[in-house]
């Protein structure tokens, strides 16, 4: 009896022995997820800066984005229109939160003048206009292009009054044709975007009426 029992321990011992050995194994050989995030424009890459008063104060966001992009995978569509989810492929940020950030990065270069804070701000901070974003379709396939869509609002937020309702369209290929290159093409048509919303301010801030 003795004997048994001394024998089915070592049995025992062998089997967790190797569950272990067999998960290290696996954990050694699992890919090593890859992170990615939105680049800003720098200085250098502006071609047109607008005018805007100093004593303006913008506030960005909030940004939504699609149910299905809304996870740190990378999401793509297949040819047959099926999407897939990059295991090992993650964006750095929430993607939403990203997106926020780049427009008020962007929108920093091209207004050099004004001020800039994220959603959600303080209510005690006298903020002019408020930027509300909703990426309505974010579609992409890694061989083909970047198709993005996006309606937009400039709200003036001490009248609580929408004064510009626009929907923007972009479509770029995707270069380099990977994960690395469709954050960079997001980016660019982020940029996009953040350059037509930049122009709409300062046409509006500069109507002869709001510069009273």
């Amino acid at each position: 009896m003795k004997w048994i029992r001394i024998n089915s321990c070592r049995v025992m011992s062998g089997v967790c022995l190797v569950l272990i050995l067999g998960g290290c194994i696996s954990v050694q050989n699992s890919p090593t997820p890859r992170f990615y995030m939105l680049s800003a424009l720098n200085e250098s890459q502006i071609s047109k800066r607008m005018d805007i008063a100093s004593d303006v104060l913008i506030g960005v966001g909030p940004v939504k984005i699609p149910e299905y992009q809304d996870r740190p995978q990378i999401v793509t569509q297949s040819k047959d229109e099926t999407l897939k989810f990059a295991q090992f492929d993650r964006w750095g940020e929430s993607l939403d939160l990203g997106v926020e950030r780049l427009i008020a990065e962007d929108l920093t270069v091209m207004l050099p003048g004004a001020k800039f804070t994220l959603y959600p701000w303080n209510l005690t901070i006298a903020v002019k206009y408020q930027v509300v974003v909703e990426i309505v379709q974010l579609d992409s396939e890694l061989d083909k292009d970047l198709f993005l869509v996006a309606q937009w609002l400039v709200i003036d937020a001490q009248n609580t009054k929408t004064m510009i309702i626009k929907r923007s369209e972009f479509r770029q290929p995707i270069k380099p044709q990977n994960y690395s290159g469709l954050a960079k093409t997001l980016s660019t048509a982020c940029a996009t975007l953040s350059s037509e919303i930049a122009e709409a301010l300062a046409t509006l801030e500069n109507k002869p009426e709001n510069k009273e």
